[in-house]
């Protein structure tokens, strides 16, 4: 073999390394970016679980508030339904979320619910819910900022063009409900 020939080979042989790395890490950095989702998938599940005895705690108090509950319920049972990845999500979960704020709003016309250890109780376990929906929001979206700073970067972004490693889309769903703190309390002197 010539001095020609071993050098081509060396460098067939160095670019068919950097192919192998380059795939393996646009492959981890996906799977990192699939693994965060499911993060966020097991904590809307437990919104979603949390919204039913909501709804039915202000039914309780605010019978006549019934397009607010039918809003909220329809909503959860959209999100819930949503497929095709976080766009899809981000896009349900902001009309789950404004019917939520919309009902929170609705409830504060009546202190005897506010005031209901029922409500408080759901109320404190959707804020903790909500902290783990944003942690978990923010892993993601850091994943896919990795992901995507991968698939465009050169020299990889010819790795990820062949075999069509496409750009993630981010989470962006604010709230539903005031997170890192307590929820608020009735006021004291309120009447029924």
């Amino acid at each position: 073999m010539t001095w020609m020939g071993i050098v081509l080979l060396w460098g067939l042989l160095m670019a068919a390394v950097w192919v192998m790395g380059a795939y393996n890490g646009l492959v981890r950095l996906r799977n990192a970016v699939k693994n965060s989702w499911s993060q966020i998938d097991v904590q809307l599940k437990r919104r979603y679980d949390l919204i039913p005895n909501l709804v039915e705690t202000v039914r309780g108090y605010a019978a006549h508030e019934s397009s607010t509950l039918t809003e909220v319920i329809e909503a959860r049972h959209t999100a819930e339904l949503a497929t095709g990845g976080a766009k899809a999500q981000t896009n349900a979960e902001n009309v789950l979320v404004e019917g939520l704020r919309h009902l929170f709003a609705v409830s504060e016309a009546y202190p005897d619910l506010v005031a209901s250890s029922n409500y408080l109780d759901l109320q404190r376990q959707l804020v903790t819910t909500e902290d783990r929906i944003q942690a978990a929001r923010r892993l993601f979206n850091g994943n896919v900022r990795d992901y995507n700073r991968r698939v465009e970067a050169i020299p990889s972004r010819l790795v990820a063009a062949i075999l069509r490693f496409d750009r993630e889309a981010y989470f962006e769903v604010e709230p539903a409900v005031r997170v890192s703190g307590p929820p608020p309390v009735a006021r004291h002197g309120e009447s029924s």
